[in-house]
C-alpha cells in the first residue's frame, strides 16, 4: 500500500525585535493602565473610608439632636411613650436620611422603630457606656441587619440631668455599600475614560514616532549612530549639514579642515562662519548646486549640495571636495600646454626661416641666406641668453621662454627687465616652484591678453609690450608684471581678484545660461585665474598688489617671502 505523505507544518515567521516605538506604546499603556488602576484602588478605599466616616457622623448628628430635643424628654415622662415618639422616628428617618431611630427606656425596651413589631421588644445592641452618659459608636447585627450606629443617652433637666431614655440612630451597612458601589462605577467609568484617552494618545504620539525611526528598534538605532558617527569620521571629503535657518547642524572634520574653522561650529548660522562671500550665498542657497568651484584663503573648493525636504524644507546637505591639487595641476598642464603651442610656433616660424634660407641659395644669393640665417640665430639666442642668465630658476626660466614664444605668436613683446634677477638655489624648498608657475603663468597670460592687437590697433599705436621682473632680493622674491594694454578701471583694484571676475565674456553659450548655468559657467571660464594667484600668494605669505603701469597699463606686484611656507 502507498505510504502516507507526512503532513508539513508550516514554519513560523520569525519577528524581530519589537520597534522602539513600538515597545514605547507597549510601556506606556501598561504604565497608563498601572497608573489608572493604582487611583482606583486608592479612590475605592479612600471612598469607602469617607463612606463609612460620613455615616457615622451622619448617624450621630442625628442621634444627638433627638436626645437633645425637650419633645423626646416630654415623651419619655409620659404613660405611654410609644404613641408620642413612633410618628416622630418615622419623620425623622426620612428626613436624616437614616435607615432607623429607636428610641427605648433605660432598660433597652424599644418605644420606636421601623418595624412595629419590633416596638416594646428588647433592643439588639450595646447600652452601657450610653448609661454611663456616652455617646458611643458602633457596628452591630439588629434586625434590619448589619448597621453604623450611634447610642446617644436622653436627660431630664428637671431631674438634674439623670437619664431617662436612650437614642440608637444607624445606617444599615447594605446602604452604605450601595452608594459607595455607585462612586465606583462612576469612578471605573471616569478610570476607563482616562485608559482610552491614554491609550489613544500614546497610540497617536508613537505612531509619529514610529515615522520618524522607521521602524527601528533600540538595538539599530544604536548601530545606525554608531556607523553614522564612524563614517562622518572617516570620509575625507567634507560635510556639512544645515538646518531650515541655514545653522550648522553638523559638521564632519574634513569640513572643518577644508573650510579652515576651529572651535565650536554646531548651531552657528553660516553668515557667521567668516567664509568667503561667494561661498556663504552658495552654502545659504535652497535650491541644489553641483560641482561648483568656490575659493578660500587657501584652498579651490568643489560644492555640492541638495535640499533635505519631508513636506517642508529642512535644511540641506552640502558636501566639499578639495580641487586645490588638480587646480594646480591644471595650471601645469596649461602651461605644458603653452610650451607645446610654443615649441609649434617656433617650428613653424624655423621651417618658414629655412625655406627663405633655402630659396635664397638656390638663387644664388648665399652672402643674404648666411646674412638672415645668422640675423635670426643671434635675435633668438639673444633672448635665451637673457633669460637664462637672468633666472637661473630652470622652471621660472622655461616658463618665461614660452611665454615669449607664446607672447610673439599673439604679436606682443615679452621682454625682461634689466633688473631682474634669480639666482639658482636660492628659492627655498618651502616656495613650491607649482605655486610659482600659478602666480606668473597666470598673471603674463593676462598681460598677453590685454595687451595683444586689437581691431582699433593701428599702425600709429604703440607696439604691444609686456615687461616682466624677476628678482629675489633683501629676502624676499619680487615678480612683477607690466603691460601696455587698457589697464583695470579704477575701484576695481580689489574686485580684479574675486572669482568670476574678468572684462572677457564667458564661452558659454547663451542657451546654457537661459538654462540658469550661465552664472556658474562663466566663472569656470573666466575670472579664475587671478583669484589663484591671490590665493597661491597668501598661501606662502605674501601680497600681490595692482595699479597702473607707466606704460599706461596694469601693472601687477607679486612680492614672496623667501622662507618656508607660512600655512598649509
Amino acid at each position: 500500500m502507498p505510504l502516507a505523505r507526512p503532513r508539513l507544518r508550516p514554519l513560523r515567521r520569525l519577528r524581530g525585535p519589537r520597534s522602539l516605538a513600538g515597545q514605547l506604546f507597549a510601556m506606556q499603556v501598561v504604565l497608563v493602565a498601572v497608573v489608572v488602576a493604582g487611583c482606583v484602588v486608592f479612590a475605592y478605599v479612600s471612598a469607602d473610608r469617607q463612606a463609612a466616616a460620613t455615616a457615622r457622623r451622619q448617624v450621630t448628628a442625628a442621634a444627638c439632636a433627638v436626645a437633645d430635643s425637650p419633645a423626646v424628654v416630654a415623651a419619655a415622662r409620659s404613660a405611654d411613650p410609644a404613641a408620642a415618639l413612633q410618628p416622630y422616628a418615622t419623620r425623622l428617618e426620612r428626613d436624616a436620611g437614616v435607615n432607623f431611630v429607636v428610641v427605648m427606656a433605660p432598660d433597652g425596651t424599644r418605644w420606636t422603630h421601623p418595624e412595629p413589631s419590633a416596638v416594646g421588644a428588647k433592643y439588639l445592641g450595646h447600652t452601657g457606656p450610653a448609661l454611663r452618659g456616652e455617646v458611643f459608636a458602633e457596628t452591630y447585627r439588629g434586625v434590619l441587619g448589619p448597621s453604623v450606629r450611634v447610642v446617644a443617652p436622653v436627660r431630664d433637666p428637671a431631674q438634674g440631668g439623670r437619664i431617662i431614655a436612650l437614642v440608637s440612630s444607624g445606617i444599615t451597612v447594605e446602604t452604605i455599600s450601595a452608594e459607595l458601589r455607585d462612586q465606583v462605577l462612576a469612578l471605573v467609568g471616569v478610570a476607563a475614560a482616562a485608559l482610552v484617552l491614554g491609550g489613544a494618545g500614546t497610540y497617536v504620539i508613537n505612531a509619529r514616532l514610529r515615522r520618524h525611526t522607521h521602524g527601528m528598534n533600540a538595538a539599530e538605532l544604536s548601530r545606525m549612530h554608531d556607523y553614522h558617527h564612524a563614517a562622518l569620521h572617516a570620509v575625507r571629503e567634507g560635510l556639512l549639514m544645515l538646518d531650515g535657518r541655514r545653522r550648522v547642524a553638523l559638521i564632519n572634520d574634513g569640513g572643518r579642515e577644508l573650510l579652515g574653522l576651529s572651535g565650536e561650529v554646531v548651531g552657528r548660522s553660516v553668515a557667521g562662519l567668516g567664509l568667503p562671500e561667494a561661498l556663504t550665498e552658495a552654502l545659504a542657497a535652497p535650491g541644489p548646486r553641483v560641482d561648483e568651484l568656490h575659493l578660500t584663503a587657501e584652498r579651490v573648493l568643489v560644492v555640492n549640495s541638495a535640499p533635505v525636504c519631508g513636506g517642508e524644507h529642512r535644511g540641506s546637505v552640502v558636501t566639499l571636495r578639495d580641487h586645490t591639487e588638480l587646480q594646480s595641476l591644471s595650471g601645469e598642464l596649461d602651461s605644458v600646454r603653452g610650451f607645446a603651442e610654443a615649441l609649434r610656433s617656433q617650428a613653424h616660424e624655423a621651417a618658414n626661416r629655412l625655406h627663405t634660407v633655402v630659396s635664397l641659395i638656390e638663387l644664388g644669393r648665399a652672402e643674404e641666406a648666411v646674412d638672415f640665417a645668422t640675423a635670426e640665430l643671434e635675435l633668438a639666442q639673444a633672448l635665451t641668453d637673457q633669460v637664462v642668465g637672468a633666472v637661473a630658476e630652470p622652471v621660472l626660466a622655461a616658463l618665461l621662454l614660452g611665454k615669449a614664444a607664446q607672447a610673439n605668436e599673439h604679436g606682443v613683446e615679452l621682454t625682461l627687465t634689466p633688473d631682474s634677477r634669480i639666482d639658482d638655489g636660492l628659492l627655498p624648498p618651502g616656495l613650491p616652484a607649482r605655486d610659482l608657475v600659478t602666480v606668473l603663468g597666470n598673471l603674463v597670460d593676462n598681460a598677453i591678453d590685454a595687451a595683444a592687437p586689437t581691431q582699433e590697433h593701428t599702425a600709429a599705436s604703440p607696439p604691444p609690450q609686456v615687461r616682466v621682473t624677476a628678482r629675489a632680493a633683501g629676502g624676499e622674491l619680487l615678480l612683477r608684471v607690466a603691460d601696455n594694454g587698457p589697464g583695470v578701471a579704477d575701484g576695481a583694484a580689489e574686485e580684479v581678484f574675486r572669482r568670476g571676475w574678468s572684462t572677457k565674456p564667458s564661452t558659454r553659450d547663451a542657451t546654457a545660461a537661459t538654462a540658469g548655468a550661465a552664472t556658474a559657467g562663466a566663472a569656470r571660464d573666466r575670472g579664475l585665474g587671478l583669484a589663484l594667484v591671490q590665493q597661491a600668494v597668501r598661501r606662502n605669505g605674501g601680497t600681490v598688489t595692482l595699479d597702473r603701469a607707466p606704460e599706461g597699463g596694469a601693472r601687477f606686484t607679486v612680492r614672496l617671502p623667501l622662507h618656508a611656507r607660512v600655512t598649509v
